[in-house]
C-alpha cells in the first residue's frame, strides 16, 4: 500500500468517525427534547387531569360534610361522587406512574410488566421471552418502552407479537404487529442507540411492522 493509499484510508475513518459523532449528537439532541416533551406532557396530564380530580374530590368532602346532618340524602349522593373521583384519581396516578417507569418492571420482571401494558392497552399479545433471559434494569426499561410504543399505537384488533432472549452477549427483541402502526421510527433507534444497540424497522407488503433491535448487555 502506498503512502497515497494510507492517507486516503486514514481520511475515511476520520471522516466515518466524524460522521458517527455527529450523529450521536443529533441522536442526544432528540433524546433530550423527546424527554422534555414528555416531561410537559405529563405536567399536563397531572394539572388537567389528577389535579382536578381532587379538586373535585375535596369540594365534595366539604359539601358531604355540611350536609351530614341536614340533607342525608344528598350526603350519600356526594359520597357516591366522591367514590367514584378516588378510582378516577387512582387510575390516573396508574397510568402517569406506568408512563414514568412501571413498578411491574422492578417487581416482576420484564414478562409481567409486558403482559400488563398489553392488558392497558387491550391490545391482543403473545409475550415469548426465551427461559433464563437476563438484561439489567435499564436494558429491560428500553425493551418495554419500544414495546409500549407500539402497544400505544396498535389497534385494539391488531395482533402483536413480541419476543426476547439472550444472544450472544445481547439481549435481541422482536416487536411483530400484524397492521402498520404509524410510530416515530427514529425515537426507537434513538432509544436502542443510546444504550449501544442497534435496531431495524420493516413495513410488510400488507401493512404489517417490524421492529428488531439488540443491545449489548454489561460485560
Amino acid at each position: 500500500m502506498t503512502l497515497a493509499d494510507r492517507h486516503d484510508d486514514q481520511v475515511r475513518e476520520l471522516d466515518a468517525l466524524r460522521l458517527e459523532i455527529a450523529e450521536l449528537r443529533a441522536s442526544r439532541t432528540r433524546l433530550a427534547l423527546a424527554s422534555d416533551a414528555e416531561r410537559r406532557a405529563i405536567e399536563h396530564d397531572l394539572h388537567e387531569g389528577v389535579q382536578q380530580l381532587l379538586v373535585a374530590l375535596a369540594a365534595n368532602a366539604e359539601l358531604a360534610a355540611m350536609s351530614i346532618d341536614t340533607d342525608p340524602a344528598a350526603t350519600r349522593k356526594l359520597l357516591a361522587e366522591i367514590g367514584e373521583d378516588v378510582r378516577q384519581a387512582l387510575d390516573a396516578t396508574r397510568t402517569l406512574a406506568h408512563r414514568i417507569y412501571p413498578p411491574l418492571l422492578e417487581a416482576g420482571g420484564l414478562v409481567a410488566a409486558l403482559r400488563a401494558a398489553a392488558v392497558n392497552e387491550d391490545v391482543k399479545t403473545k409475550i415469548d421471552v426465551a427461559p433464563g433471559t437476563t438484561c439489567p434494569p435499564e436494558i429491560a426499561g428500553a425493551v418495554y418502552f419500544c414495546c409500549l410504543e407500539v402497544l400505544e399505537r396498535a389497534d385494539a384488533g391488531t395482533p402483536v407479537v413480541i419476543s426476547v432472549r439472550n444472544e450472544e452477549g445481547a439481549v435481541v427483541f422482536e416487536i411483530v404487529a400484524a397492521r402498520d402502526v404509524d410510530a416515530e421510527r427514529r425515537a426507537f433507534q434513538d432509544r436502542v442507540e443510546a444504550f449501544g444497540g442497534r435496531v431495524t424497522i420493516t413495513e410488510g407488503s400488507g401493512g404489517g411492522f417490524t421492529l428488531a433491535g439488540s443491545l449489548p448487555l454489561p460485560r
